[in-house]
């Protein structure tokens, strides 16, 4: 089951539901996961204080041109001079905090290319296990990467933000 905790804004308590979620699950005796896609600000390291086992850069493809041998842009580059060189964006941890697996993703200050690191981090869920994201705050742009996961949710799966979250505990 995967539980995606988002608002559209930061600062609205994401992180301490995602969380505490995840460690209320691991003391029933479930397997759980926790994973921060909040990758310009992780934060729930902070509560969880993981042991982080590994550490993977996370690269894109860029173009990188071959001044000597261009002579000009085209569609095709019939001269070769145009090739694809990786790029490092940021940092996924993973490890474990008690009984919760750990992931986050940590972008490199300045870098705008958050979808590509949430992509990676979401690549280490692991099957058998409940996954809670903490998703990051805001509903467009480096964010859409998450909310397309939240989309996909089926029926087993929830999509909780903390004002909803709210409501429920004071039924």
């Amino acid at each position: 089951m995967k539980i995606a905790i988002a608002s559209g804004k930061g600062g609205t308590g994401k992180t301490t539901i995602a969380t505490n979620l995840a460690c209320s699950i691991a003391r029933t005796d479930k397997e759980a996961q926790y994973l921060d896609c909040d990758v310009e600000e992780p934060n729930g390291h902070i509560f969880l204080k993981p042991n982080i086992e590994e550490m993977h850069n996370v690269t894109v493809g860029v173009p990188e041109v071959d001044t000597e041998l261009c002579g000009g842009c085209e569609l095709v580059c019939p001269t070769g001079a145009i090739k694809e060189k990786q790029v490092e964006i940021g940092l996924v941890d993973l490890g474990t905090a008690g009984d919760v697996k750990f992931g986050q993703g940590k972008l490199k200050i300045g870098d705008v290319r958050s979808p590509a690191l949430i992509k990676k981090v979401k690549e280490n869920t692991t099957n058998n296990n409940t996954v809670i994201i903490d998703a990051p705050p805001g509903l467009a742009g480096p964010h859409v990467e998450v909310l397309a996961e939240i989309a996909k949710l089926t029926s087993s799966q929830s999509f909780v933000t903390p004002w909803l979250m709210q409501i429920m505990l004071r039924k």
